[in-house]
Protein backbone atom coordinates (compact mmCIF):
# COMPACT_ATOMS: atom_id res chain seq x y z
CA UNK A 1 0.00 0.00 0.00
CA UNK A 2 0.98 3.61 -0.77
CA UNK A 3 1.83 5.57 2.06
CA UNK A 4 0.23 8.79 0.54
CA UNK A 5 -2.62 10.11 2.04
CA UNK A 6 -6.11 8.55 0.61
CA UNK A 7 -8.14 11.15 -1.56
CA UNK A 8 -11.20 12.28 -0.16
CA UNK A 9 -13.92 10.07 -1.91
CA UNK A 10 -17.06 12.12 -2.34
CA UNK A 11 -19.58 9.77 -3.45
CA UNK A 12 -18.50 6.55 -2.03
CA UNK A 13 -18.70 4.56 -5.35
CA UNK A 14 -16.26 3.63 -8.20
CA UNK A 15 -16.75 5.39 -11.06
CA UNK A 16 -17.04 2.53 -13.80
CA UNK A 17 -15.55 3.07 -17.22
CA UNK A 18 -17.28 0.58 -18.98
CA UNK A 19 -14.51 -0.58 -20.78
CA UNK A 20 -13.19 -4.77 -20.24
CA UNK A 21 -10.28 -4.46 -17.45
CA UNK A 22 -8.58 -7.45 -19.19
CA UNK A 23 -8.38 -5.79 -22.47
CA UNK A 24 -5.44 -4.25 -23.97
CA UNK A 25 -5.30 -0.10 -24.53
CA UNK A 26 -4.34 0.35 -27.65
CA UNK A 27 -5.89 3.74 -28.52
CA UNK A 28 -3.97 6.98 -27.26
CA UNK A 29 -5.27 8.71 -24.88
CA UNK A 30 -5.80 12.12 -26.90
CA UNK A 31 -7.08 9.90 -29.59
CA UNK A 32 -10.05 7.66 -27.42
CA UNK A 33 -11.21 11.18 -26.44
CA UNK A 34 -11.53 12.66 -29.65
CA UNK A 35 -13.66 9.57 -30.68
CA UNK A 36 -15.59 9.73 -27.28
CA UNK A 37 -16.12 13.65 -28.00
CA UNK A 38 -17.19 12.73 -31.67
CA UNK A 39 -19.90 10.55 -30.84
CA UNK A 40 -21.36 11.91 -27.52
CA UNK A 41 -21.10 16.02 -27.64
CA UNK A 42 -21.97 16.57 -31.28
CA UNK A 43 -25.84 16.89 -30.60
CA UNK A 44 -25.28 19.59 -28.70
CA UNK A 45 -22.48 21.46 -29.49
CA UNK A 46 -24.62 24.47 -30.97
CA UNK A 47 -26.09 25.16 -27.43
CA UNK A 48 -23.07 24.93 -25.78
CA UNK A 49 -20.49 26.45 -28.16
CA UNK A 50 -21.08 30.06 -27.03
CA UNK A 51 -21.48 29.74 -23.26
CA UNK A 52 -18.40 27.30 -23.07
CA UNK A 53 -15.74 29.60 -24.74
CA UNK A 54 -17.18 32.70 -22.95
CA UNK A 55 -17.05 30.73 -19.32
CA UNK A 56 -13.13 29.85 -20.74
CA UNK A 57 -12.88 33.33 -21.66
CA UNK A 58 -11.89 32.47 -25.03
CA UNK A 59 -13.80 34.37 -26.86
CA UNK A 60 -13.79 38.29 -26.00
CA UNK A 61 -17.57 39.34 -25.02
CA UNK A 62 -19.18 41.93 -27.42
CA UNK A 63 -19.49 45.45 -25.89
CA UNK A 64 -22.32 45.93 -23.74
CA UNK A 65 -25.33 47.83 -24.93
CA UNK A 66 -25.17 51.12 -23.68
CA UNK A 67 -27.01 52.04 -20.59
CA UNK A 68 -30.26 53.59 -21.05
CA UNK A 69 -30.76 56.91 -19.85
CA UNK A 70 -31.36 57.45 -16.70
CA UNK A 71 -34.54 59.55 -17.71
CA UNK A 72 -35.86 56.51 -19.42
CA UNK A 73 -35.81 54.43 -16.71
CA UNK A 74 -39.29 53.70 -15.38
CA UNK A 75 -40.42 55.61 -12.60
CA UNK A 76 -40.06 53.72 -9.13
CA UNK A 77 -37.41 51.31 -10.62
CA UNK A 78 -34.25 50.49 -9.51
CA UNK A 79 -31.71 49.92 -11.89
CA UNK A 80 -29.83 46.96 -11.01
CA UNK A 81 -27.02 44.09 -12.27
CA UNK A 82 -28.75 41.84 -14.52
CA UNK A 83 -27.19 38.18 -14.92
CA UNK A 84 -27.58 37.15 -11.42
CA UNK A 85 -29.14 33.41 -10.52
CA UNK A 86 -32.33 34.77 -10.38
CA UNK A 87 -32.24 36.98 -13.69
CA UNK A 88 -29.87 35.36 -16.04
CA UNK A 89 -28.62 37.56 -18.98
CA UNK A 90 -28.44 34.92 -21.76
CA UNK A 91 -27.12 37.16 -24.27
CA UNK A 92 -24.01 38.28 -21.96
CA UNK A 93 -23.91 34.81 -19.58
CA UNK A 94 -21.98 35.49 -16.88
CA UNK A 95 -20.87 33.58 -13.62
CA UNK A 96 -21.07 35.11 -10.06
CA UNK A 97 -18.95 33.05 -7.93
CA UNK A 98 -15.87 33.59 -6.82
CA UNK A 99 -13.01 30.66 -8.17
CA UNK A 100 -11.81 28.42 -5.68
CA UNK A 101 -8.66 27.11 -6.80
CA UNK A 102 -5.56 28.39 -5.71
CA UNK A 103 -2.64 29.98 -8.08
CA UNK A 104 -0.38 26.67 -6.79
CA UNK A 105 -3.57 24.23 -7.58
CA UNK A 106 -3.74 26.12 -10.77
CA UNK A 107 -0.68 25.35 -12.19
CA UNK A 108 -0.60 21.84 -10.92
CA UNK A 109 -3.91 21.34 -12.81
CA UNK A 110 -2.90 23.23 -15.97
CA UNK A 111 -0.02 20.65 -16.35
CA UNK A 112 -2.57 17.73 -15.81
CA UNK A 113 -5.06 19.30 -18.77
CA UNK A 114 -1.98 19.49 -21.27
CA UNK A 115 -1.13 15.70 -20.46
CA UNK A 116 -4.40 14.43 -21.02
CA UNK A 117 -5.09 16.77 -24.04
CA UNK A 118 -1.25 17.92 -25.48
CA UNK A 119 -0.68 19.91 -28.51
CA UNK A 120 -0.15 17.74 -31.54
CA UNK A 121 0.17 19.04 -35.78
CA UNK A 122 -3.77 19.49 -35.95
CA UNK A 123 -4.87 21.18 -32.63
CA UNK A 124 -3.24 23.41 -29.40
CA UNK A 125 -3.30 22.23 -25.86
CA UNK A 126 -6.02 22.20 -23.80
CA UNK A 127 -4.81 25.23 -21.70
CA UNK A 128 -4.28 26.92 -24.57
CA UNK A 129 -8.26 27.32 -25.02
CA UNK A 130 -8.98 27.53 -21.29
CA UNK A 131 -9.52 24.06 -19.84
CA UNK A 132 -8.26 25.03 -16.78
CA UNK A 133 -10.53 27.84 -16.27
CA UNK A 134 -13.25 25.83 -16.87
CA UNK A 135 -12.31 23.15 -14.25
CA UNK A 136 -11.56 25.73 -11.85
CA UNK A 137 -15.04 27.66 -12.89
CA UNK A 138 -16.98 24.30 -12.67
CA UNK A 139 -15.78 23.19 -9.15
CA UNK A 140 -16.33 26.89 -7.72
CA UNK A 141 -19.99 26.62 -8.44
CA UNK A 142 -21.84 26.95 -5.70
CA UNK A 143 -24.08 23.69 -5.91
CA UNK A 144 -23.61 20.47 -3.94
CA UNK A 145 -22.19 18.21 -6.83
CA UNK A 146 -19.82 20.92 -7.63
CA UNK A 147 -18.91 21.39 -4.20
CA UNK A 148 -17.93 17.76 -3.91
CA UNK A 149 -16.13 17.80 -7.38
CA UNK A 150 -13.89 20.47 -5.39
CA UNK A 151 -13.04 18.30 -2.45
CA UNK A 152 -11.80 15.77 -5.22
CA UNK A 153 -9.86 18.08 -6.70
CA UNK A 154 -8.10 19.13 -4.03
CA UNK A 155 -7.62 16.37 -2.78
CA UNK A 156 -6.13 14.65 -5.85
CA UNK A 157 -4.07 18.26 -6.43
CA UNK A 158 -2.54 17.41 -3.55
CA UNK A 159 -1.87 13.41 -4.13
CA UNK A 160 -0.47 13.97 -7.58
CA UNK A 161 2.03 16.44 -6.45
CA UNK A 162 2.91 14.51 -3.52
CA UNK A 163 3.16 11.57 -5.65
CA UNK A 164 5.51 13.15 -7.98
CA UNK A 165 8.06 14.62 -4.94
CA UNK A 166 7.83 10.61 -3.88
CA UNK A 167 9.05 9.28 -7.13
CA UNK A 168 11.21 12.57 -9.10
CA UNK A 169 11.43 14.80 -5.63
CA UNK A 170 9.63 17.32 -8.23
CA UNK A 171 5.91 18.84 -7.67
CA UNK A 172 3.79 17.78 -10.80
CA UNK A 173 3.95 20.59 -13.09
CA UNK A 174 7.79 20.59 -13.06
CA UNK A 175 8.18 16.96 -13.77
CA UNK A 176 9.16 15.80 -17.49
CA UNK A 177 6.58 15.01 -20.18
CA UNK A 178 7.83 11.10 -19.64
CA UNK A 179 7.67 11.39 -15.34
CA UNK A 180 4.12 12.50 -16.24
CA UNK A 181 2.85 10.56 -18.14
CA UNK A 182 4.55 7.81 -15.69
CA UNK A 183 2.36 8.72 -13.24
CA UNK A 184 -0.81 9.30 -15.15
CA UNK A 185 -0.76 5.77 -16.10
CA UNK A 186 -1.30 4.62 -13.06
CA UNK A 187 -4.38 6.42 -12.49
CA UNK A 188 -5.74 6.85 -15.90
CA UNK A 189 -8.60 3.86 -16.17
CA UNK A 190 -10.18 2.92 -12.75
CA UNK A 191 -11.01 -0.57 -14.05
CA UNK A 192 -7.23 -1.10 -13.76
CA UNK A 193 -6.03 1.04 -11.00
CA UNK A 194 -4.60 -0.49 -7.89
CA UNK A 195 -6.27 -0.23 -4.76
CA UNK A 196 -3.90 2.60 -3.42
CA UNK A 197 -4.81 4.31 -7.06
CA UNK A 198 -8.12 4.24 -6.96
CA UNK A 199 -9.05 7.58 -5.32
CA UNK A 200 -6.56 9.06 -7.45
CA UNK A 201 -8.05 7.53 -10.55
CA UNK A 202 -11.26 8.99 -9.45
CA UNK A 203 -9.73 12.39 -9.50
CA UNK A 204 -8.13 11.60 -12.96
CA UNK A 205 -11.50 10.87 -14.07
CA UNK A 206 -13.09 14.21 -13.14
CA UNK A 207 -10.92 16.24 -14.70
CA UNK A 208 -10.29 14.36 -17.53
CA UNK A 209 -14.04 14.61 -18.34
CA UNK A 210 -13.93 18.47 -17.62
CA UNK A 211 -10.95 19.01 -20.02
CA UNK A 212 -12.72 16.93 -22.55
CA UNK A 213 -15.64 18.97 -22.31
CA UNK A 214 -14.03 22.17 -22.81
CA UNK A 215 -11.48 21.19 -25.06
CA UNK A 216 -14.06 19.90 -27.30
CA UNK A 217 -16.81 22.80 -27.33
CA UNK A 218 -14.22 24.86 -28.45
CA UNK A 219 -13.62 25.81 -32.11
CA UNK A 220 -10.23 24.47 -32.00
CA UNK A 221 -11.99 21.38 -30.53
CA UNK A 222 -14.61 21.37 -32.71
CA UNK A 223 -12.14 21.02 -35.61
CA UNK A 224 -10.20 18.52 -34.29
CA UNK A 225 -13.16 16.39 -34.59
CA UNK A 226 -13.98 17.68 -37.99
CA UNK A 227 -16.96 19.01 -37.10
CA UNK A 228 -18.64 21.18 -39.59
CA UNK A 229 -21.69 22.57 -37.46
CA UNK A 230 -21.87 26.54 -36.97
CA UNK A 231 -21.05 27.38 -40.45
CA UNK A 232 -22.72 29.67 -43.11
CA UNK A 233 -24.01 27.69 -46.18
CA UNK A 234 -24.54 29.69 -49.35
CA UNK A 235 -27.12 26.84 -49.91
CA UNK A 236 -29.32 24.08 -48.21
CA UNK A 237 -29.76 20.74 -50.25
CA UNK A 238 -32.87 19.12 -49.04
CA UNK A 239 -32.68 15.44 -48.44
CA UNK A 240 -32.83 12.93 -51.34
CA UNK A 241 -35.81 11.41 -52.34
CA UNK A 242 -34.69 7.74 -51.62
CA UNK A 243 -33.96 8.99 -47.77
CA UNK A 244 -37.47 10.60 -47.96
CA UNK A 245 -39.31 7.54 -49.00
CA UNK A 246 -37.33 5.62 -46.43
CA UNK A 247 -38.93 7.63 -43.75
CA UNK A 248 -42.50 7.52 -44.96
CA UNK A 249 -41.93 11.06 -45.78
CA UNK A 250 -43.13 11.23 -49.82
Amino acid sequence: MSDAPELPNTDGTDTPIGADESAPVTLKRRDALRVLAAAATLPVLDGLAAGEAEAQGTTPRPAAPAAAPATQAPTGVTPGPRGTLADPDLLYPRTNWPRRLTTAEMVTITALCDVIIPADEKSPAASAVGAPSYVNEHVSAPYDGNQRDLVRVRGGIAWINLESRKRFSRDFARLTAAQKTAICDDICHLPNAKPEFRAAARFFDLVRDLTATAFYTTDAGMKDIGYVGNVAMPKFDPPPPAVLRQLGLE
